[in-house]
């Protein structure tokens, strides 16, 4: 996180990021997402599920209409994550398939959010634009790279307490024998599309205490070859994402108007990470 922190703080001070909003804005816009969702896009595909608070925080001030600001939340919700994704590559993770997958997932719950869930608006708001070219910029790479990774810093800090409380949660539903049920009872469900069993935890992980605690689980099984890197290709589609507890609680913390709208933003992510999970069952 630290890392793409730095290099996207780099990136957007050049006006590089401002560039290729504008050049993107017109292929989005048919998805309901305008040129500044290209910024949440890059930011949760390449620094962390939290990063796009900042883009969605933006869109609230700068009054977006109540549709784009859905198709973007949409969008963001079913696309994969970076601080779950980069890690994973390690242990056999398929890069190239996981973003493939979410861009056509992303603009597919971006335009069914758009189009279905949230109603027409009459005399909606004129687009933002895409993005400052720069402001204020350091004196240098160095410095632009230093400003981005302390800040990647501050994320994963303030990630810590609700990673912390989510992995407790998921402790005690093992404890309990919750997610040994789950187990049992998912296992034909899932066996049926040629998923093993073992693939109830990380799941079950990720949509309870969210993609980081996922991870950590998944690392494991993995590393004790409970679980191969098939598998983990297999179920990608479904657990990518941050359409959990903590990662709609962070998101929506962007302001009021983006909380008004996470109900329709989370139908419309449902069809795009329905749609990603049928593509990686179809590709591995």
């Amino acid at each position: 996180m630290v890392v793409m922190m730095a290099l996207m703080r780099l990136l957007e001070a050049k006006g590089v990021l401002a560039f290729v909003a504008r050049m993107l804005a017109p292929v989005l816009r048919p998805f309901g997402v305008p040129g500044i969702g290209v910024f949440a896009m890059l930011q949760l595909l390449f620094v962390s599920y939290a990063a796009p608070v900042a883009t969605l925080a933006l869109m609230e001030r700068q009054e977006a209409s109540r549709r784009r600001i859905a198709a973007t939340l949409a969008m963001i919700l079913a696309m994969s994550q970076a601080n779950a994704v980069f890690p994973l590559l390690a242990v056999g993770l398929n890069l190239p398939a996981v973003l493939l997958t979410s861009l056509v997932g992303g603009l597919t719950a971006a335009a069914v959010t758009y189009y279905f869930f949230v109603r027409s608006e009459n005399g909606e708001p004129p687009q933002p634009v895409a993005a400052a070219e720069a402001s204020e910029q350091p004196a240098g790479t160095l410095a632009l790279l230093s400003e981005g990774g302390q800040e990647g810093v501050q994320l994963c800090l303030r990630a810590i307490p609700i990673l912390l409380l989510a992995i407790c949660l998921v402790g005690a539903l093992k404890a309990v024998g919750a997610i040994s049920c789950l187990e049992r009872g998912l296992s034909p469900l899932l066996e049926s599309v040629g998923l093993s069993g073992i693939a109830v935890l990380p799941l079950a992980t990720k949509y309870l205490a969210g993609g980081t605690a996922m991870l950590g689980v998944t690392m494991d099984l993995v590393n004790e070859g409970t679980m191969s890197a098939l598998d983990l290709n297999r179920i990608a589609g479904f657990m990518t994402n941050p359409l959990d507890l903590v990662g709609v609680s962070v998101l929506i913390a962007a302001g009021p108007r983006v909380a008004a709208v996470a109900r329709p933003a989370i139908c419309g992510a449902l069809v795009g990470i329905f749609i990603r999970g049928i593509l990686h069952l179809l590709l591995f």
